[in-house]
């Protein structure tokens, strides 16, 4: 008796058959749908970052371009504190 009890009945197996159909369908869909919007952020990720390296490299031109032009007028200060002081001596 036990083993009649755990076999469905035989007009039970194709309903379940379709009900684990319609579920792995619903779930590969789902799992489809997550994949393309994981790489449509990661394409939005992607052109971010080439924007943000893009402003790095801008920042970083810009930074040695003001050093540059602070150390020419750090140089031309000293130059004139020089000249003072070889006026004073």
């Amino acid at each position: 008796m036990a083993g009649s009890e755990s076999a469905p009945p035989p007009q039970a197996e194709p309903e379940i058959e379709n009900q684990l159909s319609s579920l792995i369908y619903e779930i590969s869909n789902e799992a489809q749908g997550i994949m393309e919007n994981m790489l449509k952020m990661t394409a939005e990720i992607n052109q971010n970052s080439v924007t943000i390296d893009e402003e790095i490299e801008k920042c970083k031109g810009s930074a040695i371009e003001r050093k540059t032009a602070l150390d020419e007028e750090k140089n031309h200060f000293q130059k004139a504190a020089y000249a003072v002081l070889d006026m004073l001596n």
